[in-house]
């Protein structure tokens, strides 16, 4: 049986290295759902480097072996810089992959980015997101909410030409 892959998209990472608890509560919630798969997953922790290092993708990963999955079933992409790059990076690298897909990201970010993935041709299906915490600052959270209205259609927007831009390439 093939093994199920479990995409965890990034967030911030503190000036100490330390994962923001954004960050924190996405891994978690990717190694709930996954516990209850079998065979057990593997996990594609995505990020680069932010405004400050580590990647976010190398933070995720410890974060990983620290809730007990060995890093034989770890598989960092280290490079991508925003959701779109980790998207068709995450799509490349799982060319022939035929098992299952998930995302796991917060709830704000999860329709765009399984809707990306699923436009790159990666059958990719949501994983529970993580419960948001009660913030002392809901205008932030409120935000992150607002700021994927036009990250949602621009990113389709750049994919789908990316995508068309490929085709025609391949085709000559």
């Amino acid at each position: 049986m093939i093994p199920a892959v479990i995409i965890v998209f990034g967030a911030g990472v503190r000036p100490d290295g330390t994962p923001t608890p954004t960050l924190a509560r996405r891994v978690a919630a990717a190694v709930r759902f996954g516990e209850r798969l079998s065979p057990p997953p593997l996990y594609l922790p995505t990020g680069g480097i932010g405004r400050h290092g580590p990647s976010e993708a190398s933070v995720m990963a410890s974060l990983l072996r620290d809730a007990g999955v060995p890093d034989r079933r770890i598989r960092p992409e280290d490079t991508a810089r925003d959701t779109l790059a980790s998207v068709r990076l995450c799509a490349a690298m799982l060319r022939g992959h035929d098992g299952p897909v998930f995302a796991a990201t917060s709830a704000y970010h999860l329709p765009r980015c399984v809707l990306l993935l699923r436009l790159a041709g990666v059958p990719a299906r949501p994983v529970p997101p993580p419960p948001e915490p009660a913030s002392r600052r809901p205008l932030l959270r409120w935000r992150w909410r607002l700021r994927e209205v036009p990250a949602l259609p621009w990113d389709v927007l750049l994919l789908l030409s990316r995508l068309l831009l490929d085709k025609v390439a391949r085709n000559r």
